[in-house]
């Protein structure tokens, strides 16, 4: 006897909730390191095994592909129930109506420990929240500095930008490296905005008009704006450093004097380097060190049955002590400060509480608006391009002019 596949979906459903079963909720999150993964993993487990009513199913795309794999699921009607977003995209995901507002599901006093940029923000509304932060750093090696004879930056005296150069052109001397310097250049994610827009800010430019979030002529192109491209040029050819690197092994292999990366790579750079690793503040190029802020959060689809699981699940990852859990991948701290303050490596007195500082003091949020994939997109073309030759201020012209034709194709993004 054949059965209608009806029959069977309301079979099969009557079957598991009568057997009890836990329900599974799908989850996509982005490929990242292996310990992360793993700790993404572990805690996810726990959550699973915490309770008997829903069970976490996670899956990992690779993060290059990983907002396109989003928009075409959205499209298609196929989006999980659970999705990691990094931060600057919430206004894009929350216009676009992917996602759904969180700070009706999620507990007030929940939602008030998180910090700023912990929340993913749209027409005052929360979509996102995540449990962890990250900040950016210079890495290198005491005894290079030492041997330089350079003064060691603080974060309330970082490096300027003569000293920055002076320090470039001392490695540079020395004859020991391949380059001086490492912007990790090859990188095609959300790396280029997340790490070189804050350099451009302390040169005094910008993506947007941060007072209108809509005006980008005369500030991604501005003059200052040309003058830090003209600088990364300036790297390129004098030999500073590599516009193609093949890998991230440079600072690790000795090639590279000092590397400018993310606190999520301390843990291969302290087990190589140990008590020598040097954590440096970004340096001040004339307008204040900036360091990128937002990292990955959780959000809700729009076509999510279950709201119950997702502020099961989101509560528990906010908790005390699963952020502290995600802690130990170190590099990584919470986005809630009372819980960062009781970790060893995290407080005053901790290994890596410089992170920390770095993060509080220096941080800026990428620019909230619906157009920033437009921005972000634009932003990466305009540096590749300055990397590979192109005159710095015909890539700004021409990112500018595609980021204007997204403002007038969408409407200036009216809210919905």
């Amino acid at each position: 006897m054949k059965i209608s596949t009806m029959a069977l979906i309301v079979f099969m459903f009557l079957a598991e909730n009568l057997m009890g079963a836990p329900r599974n909720i799908p989850l996509w999150r982005h490929m990242a390191s292996d310990v992360e993964i793993q700790a993404s993993l572990a805690a996810i487990k726990r959550f699973n095994e915490s309770q008997d009513q829903w069970n976490i199913v996670p899956d990992f795309i690779p993060e290059a592909s990983y907002t396109l794999s989003i928009q075409a699921a959205a499209q298609a009607e196929q989006l999980p129930c659970i999705i990691e977003i990094d931060q600057p995209l919430v206004p894009n995901f929350a216009w676009s109506g992917y996602i759904k507002p969180l700070d009706d599901l999620l507990d007030a006093d929940l939602l008030a420990s998180i910090n700023r940029s912990g929340k993913g923000m749209y027409q005052g509304r929360v979509y996102s929240v995540g449990s962890y932060d990250v900040s950016l750093a210079l890495f290198t090696r005491k005894s290079l500095i030492k041997k330089i004879g350079a003064r060691y930056p603080t974060i309330e005296h970082p490096w300027n930008k003569d000293e920055f150069m002076s320090f470039l052109d001392a490695v540079k001397a020395t004859g020991e490296y391949q380059y001086p310097f490492d912007m990790r250049a090859q990188d095609t994610t959300e790396w280029i905005p997340y790490a070189w827009l804050p350099f451009m800010i302390s040169w005094g430019a910008d993506l947007i008009d941060r007072s209108d979030n809509q005006t980008v002529e005369g500030v991604l192109n501005s003059k200052e704006a040309v003058q830090f491209g003209e600088w990364i040029q300036f790297l390129v050819n004098q030999n500073y450093m590599d516009a193609h690197p093949q890998d991230d092994n440079g600072f690790i292999n000795g090639d590279v004097g000092i590397q400018y990366g993310g606190s999520w790579t301390l843990s291969a750079y302290y087990s190589a380097f140990k008590d020598d690793l040097a954590v440096l503040p970004v340096p001040d190029f004339g307008h204040g060190p900036i360091s990128g802020g937002g990292a990955w959060h959780w959000a809700m689809t729009e076509n999510c049955q279950y709201s119950q699981s997702v502020k099961e699940l989101l509560t528990f990852l906010m908790s005390a002590e699963e952020q502290s859990a995600i802690s130990t991948v170190i590099g990584i701290f919470p986005s809630d400060a009372e819980v960062a303050e009781r970790i060893d490596v995290y407080s005053k007195k901790g290994q890596w509480r410089m992170l920390f500082d770095f993060y509080n003091h220096f941080s800026m949020l990428r620019p909230e608006t619906p157009a920033y994939s437009e921005i972000s997109a634009s932003y990466k073309k305009a540096m590749n391009d300055i990397l590979n030759g192109m005159s710095p201020k015909l890539a700004l012209d021409l990112a500018v002019e595609n980021i204007q034709i997204a403002f007038e194709r969408h409407e200036n993004y009216p809210a919905h």
